[in-house]
């Protein structure tokens, strides 16, 4: 059997999943990857077949999408050049982590493919969102369409839909409370939150950065370029995440009982959507239209907080029924 995964590359959650699941499809067969987009940091350690330019979201400065340079990173010309070269009627599986060159591919090629990702999750109409008109959910629906789903989401809103992968190297790390805050918000400059944390100087602060190139200090402030284990060691011994709305980070901290703030990214309506979910299970916002952040932060920081959540290993079973259902052998 012959398999195609086509792995979204914007953020570092749709890579952190794959790692867990490729090994599991290679049970099944040969298996191809295929990755498109611009702006992740973590990396496969298997080789990937196909590496698109694809249709990637730039992490802007100041806590959204940073629009022009999106536009300026599209490539409309090369994308449909990518789509129509993909050679997909030679494999017997096809399975799309919101990837949307091979998801169009399929379309155009009329070959069917399975979405295997937690944006899947938004077919139903259970899963939380807010009442807003928002471009972004024209672009949730249309970016990857494919013909079946399997989601991943906080929840089982739905019957296809299945709580978050939890990555073997985070269930396998030993949790403890060192008493520093951990902090990930890709498209929020190091400078900023600096002069944010500062003013909270009883406090330590370890902030992973995409806009700085070196490790540095200031105050009770430390500041990393992003690296994978060394957030994994942060994070299994800080005593609370602070995050953008992203899934797999927030699904991981509370994975590990940590206390969880979240701040949305504004102008992404996916991360709109989990923070709103997220505050329905009491864990605290900071939404786009906060302008006073500290508050907030002062008082996550000096209470406690309360959650319980259940993430069982099923990635195994779930892969091995979406073969048997939707292989064309």
């Amino acid at each position: 059997m012959k398999i195609l995964y086509a792995i979204q590359g914007t953020g570092n959650g749709h890579i952190s999943r794959a790692r867990e699941i490729i090994p599991l499809l290679q049970q099944y067969g040969e298996l191809d990857i295929l990755v498109s987009g611009t702006q992740a940091d973590v990396k496969l350690s298997q080789p990937v077949k196909y590496q698109l330019h694809g249709f990637s979201f730039i992490f802007g400065k100041k806590g959204g999408v940073d629009h022009f340079k999106t536009w300026l990173n599209m490539n409309l010309f090369r994308f449909r050049k990518d789509m129509k070269q993909l050679p997909l009627k030679e494999y017997n599986l096809i399975v799309n982590d919101f990837e949307p060159v091979s998801a169009w591919a399929c379309k155009l090629q009329g070959i069917e493919c399975v979405s295997l990702s937690h944006q899947a999750a938004f077919k139903s109409k259970k899963v939380p969102r807010p009442r807003t008109l928002d471009w972004g959910k024209l672009i949730l629906s249309r970016y990857a369409p494919t013909k079946y789903h399997i989601g991943f989401h906080f929840d089982r809103y739905d019957t296809f839909i299945h709580t978050p992968v939890i990555r073997a190297e985070i269930r396998n790390l030993k949790s403890e409370n060192l008493g520093h805050y951990t902090v990930y918000l890709p498209a929020i400059d190091d400078k900023r939150l600096v002069k944010l944390f500062t003013q909270l100087p009883e406090v330590t602060w370890q902030v992973f950065s995409k806009h700085s190139k070196v490790a540095y200090q200031e105050g009770n402030v430390f500041v990393e370029p992003v690296n994978n284990e060394k957030f994994n060691k942060s994070l299994a011994t800080c005593e609370g995440l602070f995050t953008g709305g992203g899934f797999e980070g927030p699904a991981e901290a509370l994975y590990l009982k940590k206390k969880l703030l979240v701040a949305p990214m504004r102008f992404q309506f996916e991360q709109q959507c989990n923070a709103y979910a997220l505050k329905q299970f009491g864990l605290p916002v900071i939404w786009g239209s906060t302008r006073n952040w500290l508050p907030i932060i002062k008082n996550w920081v000096e209470n406690p907080q309360q959650h319980e959540f259940n993430f069982p290993d099923e990635t195994a079973q779930i892969i091995d029924d979406m073969v048997k259902k939707y292989a064309r052998i």
